[in-house]
């Protein structure tokens, strides 16, 4: 299809944006000398080098703390000391603990991306740290079902708010053909949480015993210590917005701010979340095109973190070789994450990268169900295909939606809006790949391969509503994105 024209550098569309510019001041402030390629460069590449590393790293450690009952179902199970084994749960009792996660975890995603519009990025964003790393870490220490509940609960709670948060706030330091890539580091980091997460389990493996506690146990004890320490760091070093960062000049300041006000994206403390505008985004009814898209995705991207160790298992693995095994496809997935951001930055194409990315992790999916039971090696190559491009296609959608949202009060919602109906999509993924149905798992491999062909048809059906509405706009009018 080409280039999308919204991405198109030229003085053109500069004037275009600029007209719809809030005023006429935001305009002048773009076009000052001090607004040019290299300074620009040079403003983004100080702001990569503050916000992506710890962002990169706070949602690392938040994915290894939700994650990592996968791991400790299983580890340890040939010496009865497995998590399951150790509280006496039934595999439902353990899906119910998955479930009241994602439970919560969806109830409070809005809320928390309001509370962040109140407080400062960096000491909401701290004081969730500090909450998931210290349940995180009460987890370890649970006797049976009902305190592993209520602590699940209250980690989904925490964790809730991240992913929106921080989501909301690239939109004021990146501008539309900026975010993919950058979100793609962000939330490319669950490939290395899955990574790391089996090769941390494969070591914690041999503390089994140790000052007489289960492995499992020092895991999520020593999962949760970095987590804490982390929040006191971001409450001191986190950037916020900015005009309110004085690690940059004051030129800097205006420049890093202009550079998405001229966008229509204003700064949190210069525009205030009103009930007609929530209202507006509520009844918004495109914008659920995406909350399908994302309910979609979200079925495979559920079902493989928890249940990896589990599906790698069926293949002949088992044990800690089980959880080395898990390494492999997650390393692969963020390699292809970042190129796919890349790509759908560069060209343009945030729509048909999410596409190619839903067809291939379906197809992937489809034949992983068509293959014998027997067929390990086949189904495992195909595992290693199939769980990088179900992850590689968040960042292209997240950048798509933040895209075509008008103005700082509609992110507000539509944001964690758009990862709480995912939460649908994960509470279908923890039921699908079920223990009678091992080694072949059709259930979850057809359940996943569904789900992620209609996503691309509900891909194609943006694009299609997105040219449409395009196509009615005058020359000067800001367009959709494809």
């Amino acid at each position: 299809m080409g280039k999308d024209t919204v991405h198109d550098k030229s003085s053109e569309l500069d004037a275009e944006k600029c007209s719809t510019a809030k005023d006429s001041e935001s305009v002048e402030d773009a076009r000052t000398p001090n607004f040019n390629p290299k300074a620009e460069s040079r403003v983004v590449r100080r702001i990569d080098m503050r916000l992506l590393p710890a962002s990169m790293f706070i949602y690392l450690l938040s994915f290894l703390d939700r994650s990592n009952i996968g791991n400790a179902r299983i580890l340890n199970s040939t010496t009865g000391d497995s998590l399951v084994q150790t509280t006496r749960i039934s595999n439902q009792q353990y899906l119910d603990a998955l479930l009241v996660f994602l439970i919560a975890f969806a109830l409070f995603e809005v809320p928390s991306n309001y509370m962040l519009h109140r407080f400062r990025p960096s000491r909401w964003i701290a004081f969730l740290i500090m909450g998931w790393g210290l349940m995180t870490m009460v987890i370890g220490a649970v006797k049976d079902f009902a305190a592993l509940v209520i602590v699940r609960i209250l980690l989904g709670a925490f964790e809730a708010g991240l992913v929106p948060g921080i989501v909301y706030c690239l939109m004021f330091w990146y501008k539309q053909d900026e975010r993919a890539l950058r979100i793609a580091f962000i939330i490319g980091c669950p490939t290395l949480a899955g990574a790391f997460g089996g090769a941390i389990a494969l070591g914690v493996g041999h503390m089994d015993g140790i000052r007489g506690l289960q492995g499992w146990r020092w895991l999520f004890i020593l999962e949760g210590i970095p987590s804490c320490i982390c929040a006191v760091l971001v409450y001191f070093f986190y950037p916020d917005l900015p005009e309110t960062s004085r690690w940059l000049s004051a030129e800097e300041r205006a420049l890093a701010s202009n550079r998405t006000r001229i966008e229509g994206v204003a700064s949190l403390g210069h525009e205030k979340v009103t009930w007609a505008e929530a209202k507006a985004t509520l009844v918004d009814w495109r914008l659920y095109l995406h909350y399908a898209a994302s309910i979609s995705y979200s079925v495979a991207l559920s079902s493989i973190t928890l249940f990896s160790p589990t599906i790698v298992s069926g293949l002949g693995y088992e044990g800690l070789t089980a959880q080395l095994f898990t390494v492999p496809p997650y390393a692969i997935a963020f390699i292809i994450t970042l190129f796919i951001a890349w790509q759908a930055d560069k060209r343009g194409l945030r729509c048909w990268a999410a596409f190619a990315c839903f067809i291939i992790s379906g197809i992937c999916f489809l034949v992983q169900g068509l293959l014998p039971s027997d067929a390990f090696k086949a189904r495992y190559g195909l595992l290693c295909v199939a769980v990088p491009f179900s992850f590689a296609m968040e960042p292209s959608l997240l950048s798509w939606l933040t895209a075509n949202v008008r103005g700082t009060s509609a992110a507000t919602l539509a944001v964690p809006m758009n990862l709480a109906s995912g939460q649908i999509g994960q509470i279908v993924g923890i039921y699908i790949y079920k223990n009678s149905e091992a080694p072949g798992y059709p259930t979850g491999h057809f359940t996943n391969a569904g789900f992620l062909l209609v996503g691309a048809i509900v891909v194609l059906i943006l694009r299609a509503i997105y040219i449409r509405r395009n196509r009615s706009l005058s020359v000067t009018d800001y367009k959709w994105q494809l």
